[in-house]
């Protein structure tokens, strides 16, 4: 685990230099409602998000078996502070007996800048709670994830957000161990087209663990999965066509090959 040593010590040094230099507090590739922005202002906001995937692919991983899912989500903001609820069907050939995944998170955004040579930066602090009704005791499907990150508007290029993401769980789904997950991404708003708001957006991470816990993917206790896609927004509506892969030897049956995912949500009010 050196190599994940050294690089969450690069990722704290950097968000510590970030905040020092500025005194004032004022996503990227935001494919999870898990990842909703906090309102501006002390007002409690709340939203539906109803939505349905052509596979639900979680972190380079098909949930359903290559099929088709169902999803939506509630979420509550109030200025930085959010919280909500999301589910959607899965599908585990590991006879677990789960048929669903329902998610609770909460955390706060606080924002720093713009600086002089910087845009806004968004820092993300929040907890993850991943729920599998329905499946076996034994299964020990469920477990907690806690997260840091930040997300930065370019001064330079309008329209281009990058950020980084830390995850941390300290047993894994199936009691696989600890497990972290480093994730990149980055987003561009492209100009409108009609009626419609086009970006284009990717991310790139890396999922570590240890082969003596039991967390094995491909003969290794690691892995890398990667996105890239183009999502065009109208209105309440937004339609994402996204290439997924990942560099697990064997791909799992398939279960972690190349794929497009098409997603279609609508969020309301």
């Amino acid at each position: 685990m050196s190599r994940l040593t050294e690089t969450v010590r690069l990722l704290l040094v950097g968000t510590a230099l970030t905040a020092l230099s500025s005194a004032a507090l004022a996503d990227g590739y935001g494919d999870s409602v898990k990842d909703t922005l906090a309102a501006e202002g002390r007002k409690l906001d709340l939203s539906i998000t109803l939505g349905a995937t052509s596979d639900y692919v979680f972190r380079g991983i098909s949930q359903t078996d290559e099929d088709p899912a169902a999803q939506g989500s509630v979420d509550l903001t109030y200025g930085i502070f959010y919280a909500g609820i999301w589910a959607s069907n899965v599908d585990f050939s590991d006879g677990s007996g789960a048929n669903a995944e329902v998610d609770f998170y909460a955390g706060f955004k606080p924002t720093l800048g713009p600086g002089p040579f910087w845009g806004p930066i968004t820092f993300d602090l929040g907890v993850i709670y991943y729920a599998y009704p329905g499946a076996r005791s034994s299964a020990d499907l469920d477990y907690v994830e806690l997260k840091a990150g930040y997300s930065m508007e370019s001064p330079w290029i309008k329209g281009l957000t990058t950020g980084t993401t830390l995850y941390w769980t300290p047993e894994n789904t199936g009691d696989t161990g600890e497990v972290f997950t480093l994730e990149s991404a980055a987003s561009y708003a492209l100009p409108q087209i009609g009626i419609f708001s086009p970006s284009v957006s990717g991310a790139y991470g890396t999922v570590y663990g240890d082969s003596d816990d039991g967390f094995n993917f491909g003969g290794d206790d690691e892995y890398s999965y990667w996105n890239a896609g183009l999502a065009l927004a109208v209105e309440k509506f937004t339609f994402d066509f996204r290439y997924w892969d990942t560099d697990i030897s064997g791909g799992l049956g398939g279960l972690a090959d190349e794929r497009f995912v098409f997603t279609a949500k609508v969020t309301l009010p």
